[in-house]
């Protein structure tokens, strides 16, 4: 891999993370992350679609440059992604119904995810090259799902202590989460 292909990849899914640092995708980090296997399993799917959305927006983009017509790019994207979770949400279904079940109303919601969006947005207003988009929405995908890992786990733990009443619930994720959010502030160093 080279630096520019590291570059992009960390800073996909470090330092301008998009659920920590770009706020995009709250609602499956708020509502998926209560327990470490969901999250892992909402991340891997949310991972997948991102790569498969921005391989198609890659092609999408290309074409749409070739045909003068930039305007259909946002509409396009669209109807791309919520194929993609179609697709992923049928997969689910057959391979593991439990799954299926648990992430429940989640599942259909990856189609209205901003982050998804954004990266195939992304991608294609920097000008990324068929493997810079990929490795893009790899690093994209990873680092969602690192955020709900850490949300997860944060909050497995935060159920197992006892917590004031007043702070009990959405309280206290909210306030971890803005803490997480600051601790991502962090890799901002990293950056160039």
């Amino acid at each position: 891999m080279s630096d520019s292909l590291w570059s992009i990849f960390i800073n996909a899914c470090l330092i301008n993370n998009f659920v920590l640092a770009y706020f995009l995708g709250i609602c499956p980090f708020l509502g998926i992350s209560a327990k470490r296997d969901t999250a892992m399993r909402m991340g891997m799917a949310v991972t997948f679609v991102m790569l498969i959305s921005s391989l198609c927006a890659y092609g999408i983009h290309q074409l749409l440059v070739l045909f003068n017509a930039p305007y259909l790019k946002l509409i396009s994207f669209i109807v791309v992604i919520g194929s993609t979770v179609q697709v992923v949400e049928m997969i689910i279904k057959k391979t593991s119904p439990v799954l299926f079940r648990t992430l429940g109303i989640f599942l259909p919601l990856i189609t209205t995810n901003c982050a998804i969006l954004a990266v195939a947005l992304f991608q294609t207003n920097r000008n990324y090259n068929l493997i810079e988009s990929l490795i893009f929405a790899l690093g994209a995908g990873l680092g969602f799902t690192l955020a709900l890992l850490l949300m997860a786990g944060l909050r497995e733990k935060l159920a197992l202590t006892s917590v004031p009443e007043l702070v009990q619930g959405t309280a206290v994720t909210l306030m971890i989460a803005g803490i997480l959010s600051l601790t991502f502030m962090g890799f901002a160093g990293l950056g160039t």
